[in-house]
Parts: structure tokens; C-alpha cells; sequence
């Protein structure tokens, strides 16, 4: 009997590890139990959670510093516990954020020319989460606006400049968030927690757009948006085997699809490509990357290849569109974080011509906000900006972005003497309360009120 090959011009993507001289070694990555990704890029760094002594500590590393890494190399050292997350700034290469269990998230200026030394003064500290901080999202078209989900079971939308946590998603979560995604222009926020449950909010009004109950495992799961009304889970069902889910945001009570994987041990960290509809899914410690192409109609989505290595993966990310090289049509790159190493993976279409493919790279996000934070506060919403990626196309060096934080300073811890003030004023409060209430049962009773 005859087969029908589904049609796709991504049916033989496929991927490549970048030679050992364009690789990063004796990168000491953190050896931290937080299920993030541990590794962010942009077009001109990456940076990396860091094995350091002494509070927390992350790498800032230029793509073209390949090769054996400086034992040496400068740090960004402010936070007092360690670093758990880290996204840079999409519209600003010298901007990152940060979080840590020290309860803070804080933001982070690079120098133009790279770190010299250790960075130990934030240009922003976000101060308001009441346990550790697990992860930060820049908005994808607002600039400088920031979402940070916690320990405590909140999440919180900042505008960093500012230093001010604008909206608090407070009592909607019974458990630790796992994953959390912006959908494209950023209207929406989904997580998914450890209480099972995938929610989706509108960032603005501190409401439930929807829920549903996803992975019954209890260990890692994830979200990402794969389109304006589609979700993507992954997780483990109750016999610990890693599963995926598609969701309709519109009727949240059961996915469109649920499929099994394998029965490995490791997280899955999933990255979808808005722009060819392609997503990755990478498990930690896995040496392997699958990717699948999302479509509107059943099944949803369509295995397309998988690239294997046989070194682990302990963290991923990839890199902006702007950054591929067109030539060799590379249609996405990523940085592969092991445990002492960071190796590029180039993901390329077999093509014969010369010549620009135009069908494989639709217009990609530019790098530039397309509104304001006041203007993302306020109501509004923009599809980000686009930029071409034609013949000619060149990354060019963007100047510095003004930043213009407002210093938001931390409240001090009290001495022994301001504590023992303290407690004696409380003490005096909770003593005229507690008289207010015998007068106020008195007088109830006196008014026939008490038994």
C-alpha cells in the first residue's frame, strides 16, 4: 500500500554542531537544581548562570570570544543568593535581567565593549516578591516592561524603568510556577505550575482568561504560545513519562492533542519560531534537539527531524533571526549549555541555488519596541516590528538605547534598637485592639445582643 509524504519545505531541516574551535570551553555552568534554561542570547552576547563563590553570579560572554573561556573571566556578582533565570532586553543588547533567590530581580547595564570587571551594581533592583524569584520575561513589543514569576506563587509585571511592579497576580496559584510565557504581542501571559494547572491571564486586569488541567506529573512542565489562540505544555504524566500537550485558549477542559514522548527523567525546555512555525524541544540531559512544525489543522503538529549529540544538554537558548547566516540558509541557531562547555547548533535547509530563499525567511522581529511601557500600562497593544531579511541584509551595530532608571532604594534592615522601638509599638497596638474589642463585646451585650 502506498504512503503519502506530507509536503513541507522543512521536511529535511537538519542540524549541525559547530566545530570545536567555534565552541566555548571551560565555561564553569552553574550546577544549580532550578529548572530554567540557564543560558539567554541576543545578537551580540550570551550570557550564562555561573559557578562562583559567594552569592550569586552570571557570565556576559561576546559571541566571538570562542574558544578556552579565561578562568578569570569578569562576572556580573550583585545578587546575595544565586542566580535562578536570566532574558536579556529585546529591543536593548546592553540590558539583561535577572533572578535570584535572594528574593530580588534586578537589571543589569553591559558595558559597549563587554565586561572588564566584576559588575556588582545594578542599574534597576526590583524589590517585592517575598521568596526567591524563579524567572524574568521581557515583553515582546513594550519596551522595558518585565515579568517575573516567584516562590510565593505571584506573578508580577514591572516597569523596570520605573522599578515598579505595575500589576501582581496574586492567589491564582497554589504551587510554584514552572513556566511562563508572553503570546506575541503581549496581551496575554500563560503559566503552567506545579499545582497541574496551565492558566492564561491578561497581564492588565489581574484575571483568569482561562484554565485547564494539564500534566498530572509532578515533576518540571512548560508553556509557550504556538499562535494567537494555540498552546503548547509539556510534562510528565502520572507515571513519570514526558508528554505534550496542544491547547485551543478557547475551551481550556482538554487539550486538542495529548502525546507520550519517552519515558526519560530530564525536563523538557521548549522554543517556538513564530516566523516558520517550527518548534524545538529540547530535554535536559538529553544530547538530543526534536523539532516539529505547528499547523491549524489536526494533528497540529508534524515531527519534522531531530538532531543528536552524544554530550548532554544541562540548558538551551536561541539566538535572534537577525543573527543567522543567510547564505547558508540557516534557518536557527542555538547554544547548547553542557556541563563545561557551550556549543553553537546550526539548524539549515538543504538547498543547491545561490540564491536568497525568500520563502524560508518571512519578516522577523526588528529589535525595536513598537510601543512604550506607558503605552503597554495603558490599555494598549503592537505586534511587534518587523524587519525584512532580503538580499543585503546586514546586523548592524544598534547604538545605545537610553535607559533612565528611577534608583528605587531598598529598605534597610533596623538595628537591635529600631527592632526593640518596633516591637514595643506593636505590642501597645495589639494591647488597645484587643481592649477596643472587650468594650465592643460589652456593648453588644448591654444592647441585647450576647447571650
Amino acid at each position: 500500500m502506498s504512503r503519502v509524504v506530507r509536503s513541507s519545505k522543512y521536511r529535511h531541516v537538519f542540524g549541525t554542531q559547530l566545530k570545536k574551535e567555534e565552541c566555548y570551553d571551560d565555561v564553569r555552568v552553574s550546577r544549580t537544581a532550578w529548572d530554567s534554561n540557564l543560558i539567554a542570547a541576543n545578537s551580540k552576547y550570551f550570557a550564562v548562570l555561573y559557578e562562583a563563590g559567594g552569592g550569586g553570579a552570571f557570565a556576559v560572554i561576546p559571541h566571538k570570544l570562542t574558544g578556552k573561556i579565561d578562568p578569570k573571566l569578569p562576572l556580573v556578582t550583585g545578587h546575595k543568593s544565586a542566580v535562578l533565570d536570566l532574558d536579556w532586553n529585546p529591543f536593548n543588547d546592553q540590558l539583561i535581567a535577572s533572578a535570584s533567590e535572594d528574593c530580588t530581580a534586578k537589571i543589569w547595564g553591559i558595558p559597549e565593549d563587554g565586561l572588564k570587571d566584576n559588575i556588582n551594581e545594578p542599574l534597576q533592583n526590583l524589590n517585592g516578591h517575598k521568596r526567591k524569584v524563579g524567572s524574568v520575561n521581557f515583553h515582546p513589543s513594550a519596551n522595558n516592561v518585565l515579568a517575573t514569576s516567584s516562590t510565593d506563587f505571584s506573578v508580577k509585571i514591572w516597569d523596570i524603568e520605573k522599578g515598579a511592579a505595575n500589576v501582581s497576580f496574586d492567589g491564582h496559584h497554589s504551587d510554584i510556577i514552572q513556566g511562563l510565557n508572553w503570546n506575541l504581542d503581549g496581551s496575554s501571559i500563560a503559566t503552567s505550575c506545579k499545582d497541574k494547572k496551565i492558566r492564561i491571564f491578561d497581564p492588565r486586569t489581574n484575571t483568569v482568561a482561562a484554565e485547564g488541567t494539564a500534566h498530572e506529573g509532578v515533576k518540571g512542565s512548560r508553556v509557550v504560545w504556538v499562535g494567537a489562540t494555540r498552546l503548547f505544555s509539556a510534562g510528565f504524566t502520572k507515571t513519570s513519562e514526558r508528554e505534550f500537550c496542544i491547547w485551543d485558549v478557547r475551551e481550556m477542559a482538554k487539550p486538542l492533542l495529548r502525546q507520550s514522548l519517552d519515558s526519560a527523567s530530564g525536563s523538557l525546555m521548549a522554543f517556538f519560531d513564530s516566523d516558520n512555525n517550527i518548534l524545538y524541544l529540547g530535554g535536559k540531559g538529553d544530547g538530543n534537539i526534536r523539532y516539529y512544525e505547528i499547523v491549524d489543522e489536526a494533528p497540529y503538529i508534524h515531527s519534522l527531524a531531530e538532531f543528536k549529540s552524544n554530550t548532554p544538554q544541562r540548558g538551551l537558548c536561541f539566538l535572534p533571526k537577525r543573527s543567522l547566516n543567510l547564505a547558508d540558509c540557516e534557518i536557527a541557531r542555538a547554544l547548547k549549555a553542557g556541563v563545561k562547555t557551550v556549543e553553537p547548533i546550526s539548524f539549515q535547509v538543504p538547498r543547491k541555488s545561490d540564491v536568497f530563499q525568500e520563502d524560508l525567511y518571512p519578516d522577523t522581529a526588528s529589535g525595536e519596541p513598537a510601543q512604550s511601557a506607558a503605552d503597554y500600562f495603558g490599555g494598549k497593544n503592537a505586534q511587534p516590528k518587523k524587519v525584512a531579511l532580503g538580499p543585503g541584509f546586514v546586523q548592524k551595530a544598534k547604538p545605545a538605547v537610553e535607559f533612565n532608571p528611577t534608583k528605587v532604594e531598598e529598605a534597610k534592615p533596623l538595628d537591635e534598637k529600631e527592632l526593640r522601638a518596633e516591637v514595643d509599638r506593636l505590642t501597645k497596638r495589639v494591647a488597645f485592639l484587643e481592649s477596643e474589642l472587650v468594650k465592643r463585646d460589652t456593648r453588644i451585650k448591654e444592647l441585647g445582643g450576647g447571650n
